[in-house]
């Protein structure tokens, strides 16, 4: 890759945040970079899987997978590769070690944490369990292995509707989203289903941070517009939305507007960069609301972590844990498939 082919690629990319203003000169300054890290990751079978909200020079020049996290978990039992550098957070690098027991999986940011993952431990969950015994326990996957460990089934926010509604039960325990819980909650009376669903207290910091009012200013100014929200916003801003869904659904929604459609994306600003890219024809508008854990993943650390793998952060998970997380997760598999 050359200088001006990184810049066709990201000039196109304006979240109207510092770190994603890219010129030429920018551009040139990160190809050694880039072209080192495509041959490391030849020379040390390594495959790069990055989540949609790292930055875009990671995405665009030297991610071989992008997606949200399932989704990357998914594409890793695909690849022959045996080392995984996972440019994420450390969550979702368990998530591709529980699929991938045989591979090597590291994460190469140094904040490898989440507010919303951080939010719940294996600890509380069990003392959850003694609290709501006749409970089934539906974890996000946004969740560290231990937590899946303790729960019954996993979800993911493209197919948590269906499966809490395919669920035998009608007693439930979200964790640990509140405001997809709500959300849930919301969607459940929709459709005439009757679940109890009982929630925790945690959230993304990210999405939580959206407002009415910020939806109520945008389409006041831009006629036309279409607002797409994920559903850890909150319930209020899901009701204002004209689409909720999760990464992978707002994708295919956002390729079918019209060309020239206003469009205001409330995620975090790493898949608003992305779509940019990929469709130029659409208008995107709004601030950027930056994950400081997913941007800390860099074209530096990436590098530093396929120059010395010896020293690079692995995720290390114990074989019962693996075991029981694996099962919450197959269960997953079960019930969407109903």
């Amino acid at each position: 890759m050359n200088a001006e082919e990184l810049y066709n690629r990201l000039n196109k990319v304006q979240p109207g945040a510092v770190l994603c203003h890219y010129t030429r000169e920018k551009c040139e300054s990160m190809i050694p970079l880039i072209n080192e890290i495509n041959e490391l990751k030849i020379k040390n079978d390594t495959v790069i899987l990055a989540h949609a909200y790292c930055a875009p020079e990671i995405i665009l020049g030297v991610a071989d997978y992008s997606g949200d996290s399932y989704k990357l978990s998914e594409d890793a039992t695909k690849v022959t590769q045996k080392n995984i550098l996972f440019s994420a957070v450390k969550f979702m690098g368990e998530t591709a070690k529980i699929l991938n027991p045989d591979k090597n999986v590291i994460i190469p940011g140094p904040l490898t944490g989440c507010s919303l993952a951080d939010s719940i431990t294996a600890k509380e969950v069990r003392a959850l369990r003694e609290k709501y015994p006749g409970h089934t326990f539906v974890c996000y996957i946004n969740t560290t292995a231990e937590v899946k460990a303790a729960c019954d089934v996993c979800v993911t926010s493209g197919n948590v509707m269906k499966i809490v509604e395919n669920l035998p039960t009608d007693k439930i325990l979200f964790l640990p989203d509140r405001l997809m819980g709500q959300n849930i909650i919301d969607e459940m009376k929709k459709r005439g289903v009757k679940k109890e669903i009982v929630l925790h207290s945690g959230a993304c910091y990210v999405h939580k941070t959206y407002d009415p009012e910020l939806i109520q200013f945008f389409r006041s100014q831009n006629p036309g517009l279409k607002v797409i929200c994920h559903p850890e916003c909150e319930p209020e801003v899901a009701l204002l939305s004209d689409f909720v869904g999760s990464t992978g659904q707002m994708v295919p929604y956002i390729r079918d507007l019209p060309a020239g459609t206003p469009v205001l994306l409330l995620t975090e600003c790493g898949l608003v960069a992305r779509m940019q890219y990929e469709y130029p024809d659409k208008r995107f508008i709004g601030s950027c609301s930056m994950c400081k854990y997913m941007k800390s993943n860099s074209l530096e650390n990436i590098l530093e972590a396929l120059q010395h793998p010896e020293k690079a952060p692995k995720v290390e998970l114990s074989e019962d844990v693996r075991v029981a997380a694996k099962k919450c997760i197959d269960a997953m598999f079960h019930y969407a498939s109903l």
